[in-house]
């Protein structure tokens, strides 16, 4: 299986990460926006803007985890089935070969 799926929610979980300085820009950006907008910026928006933020990388996160566990899934399920398949092939051939063995037996003791 390839890391493609843990680096995805490694990335999602890095984008949620603001660090404090990130957190002050990303409000004075808010209160901005608001501003523009002719809106008041509060606090309760504040921190819905933020909340958005993190359930949207919990949604990516989640996506990610979710589809590494079906490649691993898959993956096990596609080698237990190739286990099977390759003993299978394995007991037929050592059916065969005491077959072969028993025929040549026969013909020598003849």
């Amino acid at each position: 299986m390839d890391n493609r799926d843990y680096n995805r929610a490694e990335n999602a979980v890095n984008e949620a990460k603001w660090t404090v300085n990130e957190y002050a820009d990303r409000a004075k950006d808010y209160i901005r926006e608001s501003r523009r907008n002719n809106q008041e910026p509060t606090m309760e928006g504040w921190y819905e803007r933020a909340k958005a933020n993190v359930s949207e990388a919990w949604e990516d996160t989640k996506d990610a985890v979710s589809n590494a566990w079906e490649n691993t899934k898959d993956f096990a399920d596609d080698a237990w089935d190739n286990t099977k398949d390759a003993a299978h092939d394995a007991s037929n051939a050592t059916r065969d070969a005491a077959e072969d063995v028993k025929t040549e037996w026969k013909k020598s003791t003849n």
